[in-house]
């Protein structure tokens, strides 16, 4: 453990942003890091509870969280390095847009405020990176099998390297012109800067893994091609099928999916051509985001950088209660209120709204119309909602932005040439070794599990590498 009793002595200090004011302005990172002796102080926290719950049922990739805050208190940077890196591949990237639900397990998170687990983590391979300790790994031998990885977001990426590690001559195909997946157009630069990104896939690079960009696999090659040339096939695509808002006027041209929306915006930012596609731009514009999740919290960040006018931000679920609430009890993730640092930049913020109805002049929307809803338990458990009479509202709006999540793995192309089994959700069915219905097809993140979050998808990219890996070796 790190300090006895600095969990008394200490309280949590968060992680600091820059000002409204100044952020608004550019796409730059937010988050800034405390100074050293705050720091240590933050790692002190970390208390000897016993059974530390946040790398047991907290962190998917069970991070060794107690080790890394004791090495960070005792000053012992580059070891602390070297543990993070024992569980997590991309820590940099954990570290700044995981919602961090080891600090939702921490024990402390029982009566008090949770040790700063993510940006202590963050800082760790920041110092590793700054001192030179994070070198390629590149193994000793080749095995000379091939394996092909097809989508280069955070699950491909950790699989190619440990396969890579292992001594695989892995090649990760990816259909943008840049690798990354969802971490490259998905995740706003505020959030994530796309030149921490570049920097860990030089490592990659570097230990052998290739990628092939603009090769949509299934359309570019076909799948009987990637089983001719690779010993084992890896499908990392994510769950990309958005899911749609099936109401009355939909077809506008101003109404679009939250993906399109900030893909474009993270083109811009790299320099990049948007080819025939028409900038979205929220300009002096009234935004309805449709949608309350984190996907919704990055379009309202992005539209306020873009200069909107107003944004309004509709959730059909109930507003989350201010404290934990006893259906989830520590050490789960709770459902409680949160507010992003894009709501604080400036969001009118609604629950259990409904929207029933789109309507327009020509082929751009200019007005929502909606209502409350109320929710009940049913008899059986379930949730049913229902309208709420008497109001009933119209909003008028220049842009509708659509985050209402996504369904699946896109099922076109490459996994209908496959024949791959799908679940009852239309992902891709894998079984305790991530192994689909055809045999040398292996499946990974959200493509297998659905939407979900990085860190469980650099977790089942590694699962993935280590089936693949044996199942290679035995064959």
């Amino acid at each position: 453990m790190a300090k006895p009793t600095g969990f008394i002595e200490y309280r949590r200090e968060d992680v600091p942003h820059r000002e409204i004011d100044q952020r608004v302005g550019d796409y730059f990172e937010i988050e800034l890091p405390l100074p050293e002796d705050r720091l240590l102080a933050q790692a002190a926290r970390c208390m000897d509870c016993g059974i530390p719950f946040c790398h047991g049922i907290g962190c998917p990739l069970h991070n060794r969280i107690p080790e890394f805050n004791d090495l960070v208190y005792r000053g012992r940077w580059k070891e602390a390095c070297d543990v993070l890196h024992s569980t997590n591949n991309f820590p940099e990237i954990t570290g700044r847009i995981c919602p961090a639900p080891c600090e939702a397990a921490c024990t402390l998170n029982i009566n008090d405020q949770p040790v700063l687990i993510r940006h202590i983590e963050d800082q760790i391979v920041e110092r590793g990176f700054a001192e030179g300790w994070i070198q390629p790994l590149i193994p000793p031998v080749r095995t000379g099998k091939r394996v092909a990885v097809i989508g280069s977001g955070p699950a491909g990426l950790a699989a190619a390297q440990q396969l890579a590690r292992l001594g695989h001559e892995v090649v990760v195909f990816e259909k943008d012109d840049r690798v990354g997946g969802l971490l490259r157009y998905g995740i706003p630069d505020f959030k994530l800067d796309k030149k921490i990104l570049d920097r860990r896939l030089d490592q990659l690079r570097s230990e052998g893994v290739q990628f092939q960009t603009s090769v949509e696999v299934g359309v570019d090659l076909s799948a009987r091609y990637l089983r001719q040339r690779f010993h084992a096939v890896l499908l990392t695509m994510g769950a990309t099928q958005p899911r749609d808002l099936v109401v009355p006027g939909r077809g506008y041209e101003n109404i679009h999916f939250a993906m399109e929306y900030l893909t474009q915006q993270n083109r811009l930012n790299a320099g990049l051509d948007l080819g025939p596609a028409r900038p979205i731009s929220a300009r002096g514009r009234v935004v309805a985001v449709i949608g309350g999740g984190d996907t919704g919290s990055d379009c309202v960040g992005t539209a306020r950088r873009q200069g909107a006018r107003e944004i309004y931000q509709f959730e059909v679920l109930p507003k989350p209660p201010e404290q934990r609430p006893s259906d989830t009890p520590w050490p789960v993730w709770p459902r409680v209120l949160r507010t992003s640092s894009s709501h604080e930049e400036g969001c009118n913020r609604r629950w259990s709204v409904l929207t029933r109805k789109l309507s327009g002049i020509d082929v751009r929307v200019s007005e929502l119309h909606g209502c409350e809803v109320e929710w009940t338990r049913a008899k059986d458990g379930s949730w049913k909602m229902a309208e709420k009479p008497g109001t009933d509202f119209s909003l008028k709006v220049d842009l509708v932005l659509l985050a209402v999540g996504f369904v699946h793995v896109v099922h076109s192309g490459l996994v209908e040439q496959l024949g791959v089994k799908l679940d009852t959700r239309g992902n891709v069915e894998v079984d305790a070794q991530s192994m689909t219905s055809v045999e040398g097809v292996f499946a990974a993140g959200d493509t297998a599990s659905g939407a979900s979050l990085v860190v469980r998808a650099i977790n089942a990219g590694r699962l993935a590498s280590d089936s693949i890996h044996h199942w290679l070796q035995n064959r």
